[in-house]
């Protein structure tokens, strides 16, 4: 089956404003609502866009050069901006994902060999165990059942942390976490317009308010699986490799300090939330974009019945699942926009801007922008196969972010990512339950407003 113009599918997307700049209530009201909303039609066409208002100076970024200026060339003029410190920092603050400065610098060091390409491959049969362990109990018919996808798929990558990087140590708490952090996004991590406007810290937000059962959950959970682990080894019991043992032995180069107990725990929410709930959401999407385009399913799936993980070459055999994978992040990258903030004065673009200036980067906007991509919104796996991914600029396409701050668990999530697509195409045909199409919400990840429903059928294969 040839893909052509008439048979490529192109995903329904929030309807884009038209016109210059949103007042004040208006960017508030849309930043509460949906962060999407906020663009306009001008941002898919324009390299960048600047303005000044109330607050402050901004520049949208959206041409490779600049990006590249911004996360590599310049990086350590930008750092991340405050908005999303006093979103995430209640849970996050002293995690890497927004740490700064040399308590990134020791965190990233430290954290950086549990990473390596040898280390994740040595990971990749586990995980494969997860996934058919988690599918075979789906207990898929042949009349098919309609499922949760977004439920599933969190389970499913949550199962895969828990089992490759705590060693089993969350087990059977995949349903509570989940339930905390859905509460958590929806409520406690909306951009709240007191945020916006820099009101101080004990201003009481109504999303932190709503999501507080859901902190105190994180806290109990994740202090008490501390405090468990560093009991096993101060009592001389072998502890196993995995992050949660590096983050309480790790020290610094030239034996310096470790990490606080404060600081691991806020590295394992971190990673809860960008290593499982970003994968959860990017697999979500990618089986429904694949149910709605059966030339680019059946690529997939006689991918798929060949997978065999003991293979040494298991990932280069499966060139379709990759690529539907990574146009997916495309389309809906996990985390749709990236701030930053000018330390000191730049130019970028052509573009002076002063110290303090808001720097924006929204992969959302230049995965998608009309002067970077043919055929922008339609789902063309295609674009990312061997042979054509040389043609994808480094600095047009940012679902891991890139430079310095280059998302660390890029590489185990596109792993897990093909793990996990190969196991369930391999046992399940998916096909969509309504034409009513989910949309995508920006909180924090980017989440379909209303979870994925799709019906999955056994696989009748022939021998």
């Amino acid at each position: 089956m040839s893909i052509t113009a008439d048979t490529v599918y192109r995903p329904q997307v929030p309807p884009r404003r038209s016109g210059g700049p949103l007042s004040m209530p208006a960017f508030l009201w849309l930043s509460w609502r949906d962060p999407l909303r906020i663009w306009s039609d001008r941002h898919f066409e324009l390299p960048q866009i600047h303005g000044r208002g109330v607050f402050g100076e901004m520049l949208v970024v959206s041409h490779p050069e600049g990006v590249r200026h911004v996360l590599t060339e310049n990086a350590a003029n930008y750092v991340k901006g405050d908005l999303q410190r006093r979103v995430l920092g209640p849970l996050l603050a002293e995690g890497l994902l927004l740490a700064e400065g040399e308590d990134w610098r020791r965190a990233r060091r430290i954290m950086a060999p549990l990473f390596t390409p040898a280390r994740i491959g040595g990971l990749t049969r586990r995980m494969a165990e997860v996934c058919e362990t988690r599918i075979g109990g789906w207990r898929l018919a042949p009349q098919g059942r309609i499922m949760d996808m977004d439920s599933e798929l969190s389970g499913l990558t949550f199962d895969i942390l828990s089992a490759t990087m705590f060693s089993d140590d969350l087990g059977g708490q995949a349903a509570g976490f989940e339930r905390a952090l859905n509460s958590f996004l929806s409520a406690g991590a909306r951009i709240d317009p007191l945020d916006v406007m820099g009101a101080p810290d004990w201003a009481p937000r109504l999303g932190r308010v709503a999501s507080h059962r859901s902190a105190v959950f994180f806290e109990k959970r994740v202090t008490a699986l501390v405090a468990a682990r560093r009991a096993r080894m101060e009592h001389g019991h072998a502890a196993p490799p995995d992050l949660l043992t590096a983050l309480l032995t790790a020290r610094d180069e030239g034996g310096g300090r470790g990490l606080s107990d404060s600081e691991v725990a806020a590295n394992i929410l971190t990673f809860i939330l960008a290593g499982h709930e970003t994968t959860a959401r990017a697999l979500g999407w990618t089986l429904h974009l694949l149910s709605r385009q059966p030339e680019v399913m059946a690529r997939v799936q006689a991918e798929a019945d060949g997978f065999d993980i003991d293979h040494p070459d298991w990932a280069d055999r499966m060139p379709w699942i990759r690529a539907a994978f990574e146009e997916t992040m495309r389309l809906f990258p996990p985390a749709p926009t990236m701030a930053r903030k000018a330390l000191e004065a730049d130019v970028i673009g052509g573009q002076a801007i002063g110290a303090g200036t808001t720097v924006v980067i929204s992969p959302w906007v230049l995965q998608r922008h009309r002067r970077l991509w043919d055929d922008p919104d339609a789902f063309r796996p295609e674009r990312f196969l061997p042979e054509n991914r040389k043609a994808v600029d480094r600095y047009a396409y940012v679902p891991f972010s890139a430079g310095p701050r280059v998302c660390i668990g890029a590489s185990f999530a596109v792993q897990e990512a093909m793990v996990a697509l190969a196991v369930i195409l391999r046992e399940a045909q998916v096909e969509p339950v309504t034409r009513a199409e989910p949309r995508p919400v920006h909180q924090v990840t980017l989440r379909a407003r209303r979870p994925i429903e799709l019906r999955l059928r056994q696989r009748q294969k022939t021998a």
